[in-house]
């Protein structure tokens, strides 16, 4: 997608807290493109979910990181950019636990790989930092 199908870009620190407003971004976003409800949580979820993997995996909880993202869309597709700054993540790494293990936490990219229609990591962008996009295709 090029330029002319940027919806909008967003920079935050990587504080928990600063989640709420980009997620009210996205869900305008996903009511723009025509996405019901339901798929317009589902981005949103999976957005959330991705953005909270960086704060807590890649940037440890420091709220002194960056969290860029991106949101495009095309007459197909919603599709998100998610860039951090922190050391290289190896992709391999980034798994669900057993869905059988009752506790919580660690389901962010079963969610994520579940609600979206494409995701994964792109190649390192110029500076460092790790580039992850998710697509949503937008269905009539």
């Amino acid at each position: 997608m090029d330029c002319n199908n940027i919806l909008v870009r967003l920079s935050f620190c990587s504080k928990a807290s600063r989640l709420k407003l980009m997620r009210s971004v996205i869900k305008d976003a996903a009511d723009i493109v025509g996405l019901n409800n339901e798929q317009a949580d589902e981005v949103v979820l999976a957005v959330n979910e991705a953005c909270m993997n960086v704060i807590q995996h890649s940037y440890l909880m420091n709220p002194d990181g960056q969290i860029e993202v991106e949101i495009a869309a095309d007459e197909q597709a919603l599709l998100f950019r998610i860039r951090d700054y922190a050391p290289a993540v190896d992709s391999a790494s980034c798994c669900s636990r057993d869905l059988d293990e009752v506790r919580p936490g660690g389901l962010g990219v079963h969610f994520i790989q579940t609600l979206m229609d494409e995701c994964g990591f792109l190649a390192q962008p110029e500076g460092g930092g790790n580039l992850f996009q998710m697509k949503k295709y937008i269905r009539q």
